[in-house]
């Protein structure tokens, strides 16, 4: 049974309006990959675009299994318990490079949360796209901001080599990481670390406390040994418990301090133009491969082409030029 569908005002009036129903479906016909749903996806997002940007946009990462879930969760109550905030989280969830299909599973990670009307929880599907992150999870970001929501809390699959693209989204980057878990210093890719704004030990909880503590010491050395941002920004380096909630307050400390002096220094203004030019650079890539793949004939000269390669009658180089000419 297909959805309803609204007209481009219904879409715009129900987001501004707060409607978190119509918030999820505009999102979903912003993700949709059917080509007759782009142009009203594009009215949307032009239509709620001036609506948007004033939020705090923070991404969060971290290894499968370092409790991500469980920290926005308690970041996210904080907010709306203690400081009376209204809090959208972006969590994309890995896709099955087999089946394309997703587990879609954080409403169930963050009951408690989700069931909050100050809240709004919207899993995605990574897709395969690159960076930890979905392909539209912009427009997502954009969307969440114009029905009124001010923090933006974007949680990636998890810590990879291309893991860094939510740091081009976002104006806070902060870093879970776990103690005991091995060598701290191994399978963290410098690039990571070279760009977090807070790094934080969470599971500091229980008889987890001291090597949490250690952990920390141990990575507050380590990101000494590397320059002075040019924001000038020094990252904190801390301990949490997303279970019990200790740290969680500091934290949230932490990234406002970290957006008044970005403000007060300019960088943040030039980070978000930064943001800007990203998305465009994203969307040329998006609608030249769209244009590529609805060439009439394409899928099937691409077929063919794969196989001649596969078979070495065409070099990769070759084949991709002839497709393209």
């Amino acid at each position: 049974m297909s959805r309803p569908r609204h007209s481009a005002h219904e879409y715009i009036d129900g987001v501004l309006a707060g409607d978190r129903a119509l918030l999820a479906r505009s999102i979903t016909l912003v993700e949709s990959e059917s080509p007759h749903d782009a142009p009203l996806a594009r009215q949307v997002i032009e239509g709620c675009l001036p609506h948007s940007g004033r939020s705090i946009r923070v991404g969060i990462t971290g290894i499968p299994g370092v409790g991500k879930s469980t920290f926005i969760e308690s970041l996210g109550k904080h907010l709306i318990d203690a400081r009376g905030a209204r809090v959208a989280v972006l969590s994309v969830d890995p896709s099955s490079q087999i089946s394309g299909g997703s587990i879609l599973g954080d409403k169930t990670r963050m009951e408690r949360l989700g069931s909050d009307e100050r809240a709004f929880i919207r899993p995605s599907p990574a897709r395969g796209h690159l960076g930890g992150v979905g392909r539209h999870t912009r427009e997502a970001i954009l969307l969440c901001e114009a029905a009124g929501f001010g923090v933006i809390l974007v949680e990636t699959v998890g810590v990879g080599q291309s893991e860094t693209a939510v740091r081009g989204m976002t104006d806070f980057f902060l870093l879970l990481l776990l103690a005991g878990a091995g060598d701290e210093l191994q399978g963290i890719k410098r690039g990571i670390l070279e760009m977090v704004d807070l790094l934080a030990i969470n599971k500091a909880d229980g008889d987890n406390i001291a090597k949490a503590e250690r952990a920390r010491r141990e990575y507050a050395n380590a990101l000494h040994l590397f320059p002075p941002a040019d924001d000038g920004w020094t990252p904190p380096t801390v301990t949490c418990s997303g279970l019990t909630g200790n740290g969680v307050k500091e934290i949230w400390e932490a990234v406002l301090e970290h957006h008044r002096a970005m403000q007060t220094s300019g960088h943040f203004q030039k980070r978000r133009e930064g943001q800007a030019v990203d998305w465009l650079r994203d969307l040329i890539t998006q609608t030249l491969e769209s244009e590529f793949q609805s060439r009439p004939g394409i899928e099937a000269r691409l077929k063919e082409t794969e196989q001649s390669v596969r078979q070495g009658a065409l070099n990769p180089v070759s084949a991709a030029a002839q497709l393209f000419s």
